[in-house]
């Protein structure tokens, strides 16, 4: 019997938390390459004119009086990063951090979470009808690449992200059961374990990890309450970023090259100014213990942050940002071209904004995807624009991997 059997079957040991879409999954998978990519789906809608900034663009402050109170930290003569992520800045001045400004999936107009999420995910155009699509196009790229095999893979959660969901070999780890252990009980799983080799790990693995699962939730709990009040959050709840990062990294630095999770809290209809820095906070913390952990192996990373669309332009009566369109897209990793955003800046004056409100989409989020996998793995042009995201022109490149 095969640990990573042994550890699917462990779901009646684990711990649940909300199901998809606005659970944190983690999904990892192994591919014959030495390059590492990490894909991180940022549920909710990240509004990306508040993460990275245009203060260069005439007007940009009058339309969001409460939520732009401080410049953050300035990139480059037009744009400023957020203050709740000033700690990637070194990550941006080694050129290890970069940004899509302005991208978008196909989906328009009807911004719903479950909608979009769906089309980001499956990598499709509006010709699929969102939900309908069986697979997601990290798995379309597995299936494209010879010689794919799983070296292991989980999903906290009681579902697998449909990114990843698809024909080719990539395991999941979907526990659906509470974990209640004492001290005790686990000194006696241990002794009953202790002369396998094989279970001992596995058994204490499965473990680790629903307790992690635990203390997600628990975290999660305290950040959506906060969020809902709108307070900032007097101290980062870390404990969950860590261990499923430390999960992560640990694969990654082994056999596994290819890991997506998501990360949750980005719909900031009102107090956005304070509701906005705790999913911050976590999303910074996972870059930078990533890179702390993978060591050299960082190097050989490109990490990819999306979310299913942006949000207005203009603040609204609560302070916060309803649904839009073009957002942004944050790259990470020793293996990209950073210190530079890429794209196309379309303009917020009146007559430059989707449906007079929202940021206009100039180039579409699949493009800078297909490209990180062309220059990572060697997918040639017509199996990226065919099979993993099918009908897209993916255009020129853009130069993101080194």
């Amino acid at each position: 019997m095969q640990r990573r059997f042994f550890l699917q079957g462990a779901a009646l040991m684990g711990c649940s938390i909300a199901a998809h879409p606005l659970g944190t999954t983690l999904t990892l998978a192994d591919v014959p390459s030495d390059h590492r990519l990490v894909v991180i789906i940022l549920r909710g809608a990240m509004d990306g004119i508040d993460v990275l900034r245009p203060l260069g663009a005439p007007g940009f402050a009058d339309l969001r009086p409460t939520i732009l109170q401080e410049d953050g930290a300035a990139l480059d003569g037009f744009y400023a990063l957020h203050p709740g992520l000033a700690g990637l800045m070194p990550l941006w001045s080694a050129g290890e951090l970069a940004f899509a400004q302005a991208v978008a999936t196909p989906y328009r107009d009807k911004r719903s979470h479950f909608d979009g999420q769906d089309l980001l995910e499956a990598g499709t155009g509006m010709d699929v009808a969102p939900g309908m699509s069986r697979d997601g196009w990290l798995n379309r790229m597995l299936q494209a690449m010879p010689s794919v095999a799983s070296e292991t893979a989980y999903a906290f959660g009681r579902e697998a992200m449909p990114v990843l969901a698809g024909g080719a070999p990539v395991r999941h780890w979907s526990p659906d059961l509470t974990l209640a252990i004492t001290a005790q009980n686990r000194l006696l799983l241990e002794q009953v374990y202790h002369d396998d080799p094989l279970f001992r790990e596995a058994a204490a693995q499965a473990i680790d990890l629903a307790e992690a699962t635990a203390i997600f939730e628990a975290g999660e709990e305290a950040r959506a309450t906060e969020a809902a009040m709108g307070t900032a959050p007097d101290q980062p709840v870390f404990a969950s970023v860590d261990a499923l990062v430390d999960f992560a990294a640990d694969r990654l630095s082994g056999e596994t090259r290819i890991a997506a999770f998501s990360q949750i809290g980005w719909d900031t209809h009102s107090g956005q100014r304070n509701a906005i820095l705790a999913p911050l906070q976590r999303l910074e913390a996972s870059i930078l213990r990533l890179r702390a952990r993978l060591g050299p192996v960082w190097e050989r990373t490109t990490l990819l942050a999306m979310t299913e669309f942006g949000r207005t332009v203009r603040e609204n009566g609560s302070r916060g940002t309803d649904h839009g369109t073009g957002g942004v897209m944050l790259m990470a990793g020793g293996a990209i071209r950073g210190g530079r955003v890429f794209g196309i800046w379309p303009g917020i004056g009146e007559s430059d904004l989707y449906a007079g409100r929202d940021l206009m989409p100039t180039a579409d989020v699949r493009a800078y995807a297909a490209w990180a996998m062309r220059g990572l793995y060697g997918l040639d042009r017509d199996t990226l624009e065919r099979t993993v995201f099918p009908g897209l022109d993916i255009g020129a490149d853009p130069g993101l991997i080194l």
